[in-house]
């Protein structure tokens, strides 16, 4: 199996809803890290599971809608509770679609929101 791993940082600011999370329900921010993992069997015709340089490219797109932006006001967590899980979920279908690897294989969005938490949602393809 080969794995493909990208990793970038961006800010964000969220307020937790739904229940009593004490100073996480006050608007803040978090400086995370978005990690994508592409795994698979199959490399293409040029020895790439997907051209790192097209990896690049989506994620920092995800790094620019995201970045200094509030979560909460974003239509993709509209009803949601702005956690890392449904931020993991949410960065990982974006991603999947704009990268579009070939053959099959498991991806893969860790988002860290500090140095020790982190959150994870995974897509088969």
């Amino acid at each position: 199996m080969y794995t493909v791993s990208v990793k970038r940082d961006l800010i964000a600011q969220h307020y937790l809803i739904g229940g009593d999370w004490g100073a996480e329900n006050d608007p803040h921010s978090h400086h995370y890290d978005v990690q994508l993992r592409l795994e698979s069997a199959e490399l293409d015709q040029h020895g790439y599971l997907v051209d790192i340089v097209k990896i690049e490219e989506e994620l920092q797109k995800i790094v620019d809608y995201f970045g200094d932006k509030m979560l909460n006001d974003l239509p993709e967590f509209a009803g949601l509770n702005p956690s890392i899980e449904h931020f993991s979920r949410i960065v990982c279908e974006k991603m999947l679609a704009g990268v579009a690897p070939p053959g099959s294989g498991r991806f893969t969005i860790r988002i860290w929101e500090n140095e020790t938490c982190w959150a994870a949602y995974y897509i088969d393809y």
